[in-house]
């Protein structure tokens, strides 16, 4: 290791110091708590990758979380495996999607399935015992107005004061954008599938 100068170490010492009372002055004014509403949306891989992150964390709390996923069609995934196997009942999961939209090409099926996922969303959003509701692919069912945007919002602006949800999937309608609370937009940078990387297990899916 290489050998620090005495006064750098003092003046790293102070500025920590100062920096320190900065951030906790600044956590000790921030007094409120409630249920957030997240969205994870952009071009970029991860979106669904850091909700199940938070899905995670919760169940490390011990809360109870409820999963819904549009669009995607009921093929395994070694984070749901993970999760449900792990957590058992304290996790619930439901994959109501027929698949993408352009391997489906039918939009009656595509709404019909939008629809029964909205509803078993609200049920999980109603349920007092489900601290973090994630809704896998939202916004897709959204773009391609498969629901009603202003009764989605509605719903999730209404929902109960302690609920947690999080919202993944490109082109988030600016609606919902404007009403959460906290936006995260992943940026693509480098994606290995233009180099003709296919889709691998563990990474993927």
């Amino acid at each position: 290791m290489t050998e620090i100068d005495p006064a750098r170490a003092a003046r790293h010492r102070d500025k920590m110091i100062a920096r320190k009372a900065v951030q906790d002055a600044e956590v000790a004014e921030k007094t409120v708590e409630k249920g957030l509403l997240m969205v994870h949306t952009g071009p970029g891989k991860g979106k669904s990758t850091a909700a199940f992150g938070l899905a995670l964390r919760m169940l490390g709390n011990g809360g109870r979380v409820g999963v819904v996923q549009f669009v995607k069609g009921a093929w395994s995934t070694g984070e749901q495996k993970a999760l449900c196997d792990a957590f058992g009942d304290r996790i619930v999961w439901k994959t109501m999607g027929e698949g993408f939209t352009w391997d489906v090409q039918d939009l009656a099926r595509d709404i019909a399935a939008a629809h029964k996922a909205w509803e078993a969303a609200l049920a999980m959003m109603a349920d007092p015992t489900i601290s973090l509701v994630v809704l896998d692919e939202l916004n897709i069912a959204l773009r391609y107005d498969y629901l009603p945007l202003e009764e989605v919002v509605a719903a999730l602006t209404g929902r109960r004061p302690e609920l947690h949800v999080v919202v993944t999937g490109r082109n988030a309608k600016p609606l919902l954008t404007e009403v959460a609370d906290l936006v995260t937009e992943m940026t693509l940078v480098k994606h290995h599938f233009k180099a003709g990387v296919k889709a691998q297990a563990g990474v993927e899916f």
